[in-house]
């Protein structure tokens, strides 16, 4: 769902940007809202304006993510889709980038080596495009600093997202408002299918997201992991094949450097990921082994039936 959006948003014209993610805005939190009465689950939320420190911070990921939201939906209306895929592409480079910077963890040298050829990526695409992929990075970065805060409010995914929109919300419709009074919004002005179609966008904001929610505490997170290349996959397709977006060849040696990039990571999870369970594995056995042991020498033999006699 998330790699066919760029098939969504074109549909909103004569709609503009600004206008698609104010609706986007407040039809999300309907949405999300239906969802939470439907599960019932809204303790969180007092305990949430308790605690204005994380509050903060999700104010911090609303702005960062209206950010984000604003401006995929530019570039796919102004046939910059192949771009916005490549800022998911190289989202994973960033978050390594910043978990070094701000968190200061200690890479791998594969991941070294991964991050080193993104940035190669990055400097043949604006030599390519004769300017800095601006809308990839936009993406890229202002996803990942969306991860790291979220990683610091740590709330369920619908629960975090409610929270979000509930703070972008009154900033949304005060904005669809003025549109409406200055005569320049096309809410009801487009028939009731542009209608539904604005509606439209909380459902698709929020669905991919609840299925992300189900599909991660059932499926192995690298596994997860691998599975989220598919959607900047479909949207660097669907402008290829489908927008016929111009793909001359240093943009394609730039994508291939990113997806080289991509490759190395992924192995080097992968690797990380068996060494792990590997490692796991042999302290269960070895545990066992060494209960077993325990038991056996603290085991008494029984006494045998007395023959009693009168």
């Amino acid at each position: 769902m998330w790699g066919l959006f760029p098939l969504y948003f074109p549909l909103l014209k004569p709609a503009e940007p600004f206008e698609v993610l104010a609706h986007r805005m407040a039809w999300t939190l309907v949405a999300v809202a239906v969802a939470l009465l439907a599960l019932r689950r809204w303790a969180w939320a007092g305990e949430l304006l308790r605690q204005p420190r994380r509050l903060a911070l999700v104010a911090v990921a609303a702005g960062v993510i209206a950010v984000n939201w604003g401006v995929y939906i530019w570039s796919v209306n102004n046939d910059r889709v192949v771009e916005a895929s490549l800022g998911y592409f190289i989202n994973p480079l960033v978050t390594i980038a910043m978990g070094v910077l701000l968190l200061k963890e200690r890479l791998r040298p594969v991941q070294w080596v991964a991050v080193g050829v993104g940035f190669a990526a990055v400097v043949v695409l604006t030599v390519g495009y004769g300017r800095p992929p601006w809308i990839s990075l936009v993406l890229a970065f202002s996803f990942a600093t969306y991860g790291l805060v979220k990683k610091k409010v740590n709330l369920g995914g619908i629960e975090s997202l409610a929270a979000e929109t509930a703070i972008q919300f009154l900033p949304a419709l005060g904005f669809l408002l003025w549109l409406t009074v200055s005569g320049d919004s096309t809410f009801t002005t487009e028939g009731p299918g542009h209608t539904a179609l604005l509606v439209g966008t909380g459902l698709i904001t929020a669905l991919p997201l609840v299925c992300f929610g189900a599909a991660a505490i059932r499926v192995p997170l690298s596994t997860l992991g691998l599975l989220q290349y598919l959607a900047p996959v479909f949207q660097f397709l669907l402008g290829v094949l489908y927008f016929r977006e111009a793909m001359p060849a240093e943009r394609w040696a730039g994508f291939a450097l990113v997806w080289l990039a991509l490759s190395l990571l992924t192995a080097d999870a992968w690797r990380s990921a068996r060494r792990t369970a590997r490692a796991l594995r042999e302290e269960t056995v070895t545990a066992g082994a060494a209960g077993a042991v325990r038991n056996a020498g603290s085991a008494s033999v029984e006494p045998g039936p007395v023959n009693a006699r009168p």
